[in-house]
């Protein structure tokens, strides 16, 4: 399916590897104009040769710090100064610290709702501008399973994620007149560096090897393995897209059947 990607233009936060690399690919390969954002100067710039290598598409690298407002409009100013504007926004970040409740005092709170809900928020809020001005656009943000079903030691992630589908849904009915679509995926046991690592945690935590941990967990995903960043990015890809143009306010779970509610 041809998406009608060329020559639009995507701003993919959190892109130099993971689930925001994995969205990024795909948008390149359809020809799109892609502006990603990371933390890492050397691996952004990595990414961004790396996918122009593989795509033949424009890519642009970007120091990223989500929880920085400055750093968050510098990337917008940047990407709408050489693309021209922005047509689609994917919203994602590292997640906050594993831990429980109490592990975390007010500071670590804080730093979690910069990193996560705020860095939502002036995102959103920097590219409207523009999407307006183009008469209409695509956001998609990226949370997690855990905000149908909360997981252990991420408490700080379940809280700050929830408001983020909050965020999108309320925000989906206020823009769709507006012709801006707002979507929100769940990636649930996604083979990236952050569940590895997540894994590998565990695994200390139970006196196991990371294998084994790993092993019981593809037990409990109906699909019997971890799902890939490609997997993600197609999806990503295709909400983004005018392909998806009448889906809007959803939170759609990419997690092998793992996620049992309903609704």
């Amino acid at each position: 399916m041809d998406l009608g990607l060329r020559g639009k233009v995507a701003m993919v936060a959190a892109a130099s590897r993971g689930l925001g690399y994995g969205i990024a690919r795909e948008l390149a390969r359809e020809g799109a104009l892609v502006s990603i954002g990371s933390r890492t100067e050397p691996d952004v710039y990595d990414a961004a040769d790396s996918l122009t290598e593989e795509s033949g598409s424009e890519i642009l690298a970007n120091v990223l710090d989500a929880s920085d407002p400055d750093s968050v409009a510098q990337w917008i100013d940047h990407t709408v100064n050489a693309f021209g504007g922005v047509d689609m926004l994917v919203v994602n970040a590292g997640g906050p610290p594993a831990g429980n409740f109490d592990d975390f005092d007010d500071t670590a709170w804080q730093s979690a709702f910069e990193l996560t809900l705020m860095s939502a928020v002036r995102m959103i809020r920097g590219v409207l501008p523009f999407m307006r001005q183009a008469g209409g656009g695509s956001i998609l943000t990226i949370t997690s399973c855990s905000v149908k079903e909360p997981i252990d030691f991420l408490l700080l992630s379940n809280v700050m994620r929830s408001g983020v589908t909050s965020l999108a849904k309320s925000l989906s009915l206020q823009l769709a007149p507006e012709n801006i679509r707002i979507n929100n995926l769940m990636p649930g046991r996604i083979d990236t560096d952050r569940v590895q690592s997540l894994d590998a945690m565990n695994a200390t935590q139970q006196g196991l090897d990371p294998e084994s941990v790993r092993a019981a967990n593809e037990l409990g995903i109906p699909m019997r393995r971890y799902g890939t960043i490609d997997e993600f990015g197609r999806l990503g890809a295709f909400l983004l897209s005018d392909a998806s143009s009448y889906i809007t306010g959803q939170t759609i779970g990419v997690d092998g059947g793992l996620i049992k509610t309903v609704w």
